[in-house]
């Protein structure tokens, strides 16, 4: 059984949560960029940006490196097979209801047929 780290799966799935950090995790998945490329692409604050990516770097998908002037970001190589791994559990558990409730509709369709035919 996979041993899950709550208190990592908590800020992954935080930072997950915001439609401006999984573009993040999007545009860094096509190669490393600065925090200024990313605030112009998502339009907002370099301050803004900082703040996203802080809590992407937070939850360890996103590294960052300050060279001179410039912060640079990329994806850490980690992945994401823990969170993947506990969506899978649940995933794996609500196929099973659906099976069943198929089950259930398909029997309640015969038995409605039968019933139609006998009258």
């Amino acid at each position: 059984m996979v041993q899950y780290s709550a208190a990592r799966l908590d800020a992954s799935f935080a930072a997950l949560s915001d439609a401006t950090r999984r573009g993040v995790l999007e545009a860094l998945g096509r190669g490393e960029a600065s925090i200024t490329e990313l605030a112009n692409l998502f339009q907002m604050t370099l301050t803004g940006m900082k703040k996203h990516v802080a809590v992407l770097e937070e939850a360890g998908l996103v590294t960052s490196e300050k060279i001179g002037r410039v912060r640079t970001c990329r994806l850490v190589t980690r992945g994401l097979e823990e969170e993947a791994a506990w969506i899978e559990r649940y995933r794996q558990r609500w196929a099973l209801r659906f099976d069943a409730l198929d089950e259930i509709v398909e029997d309640l369709k015969q038995r409605e047929d039968q019933s139609v035919r006998e009258e």
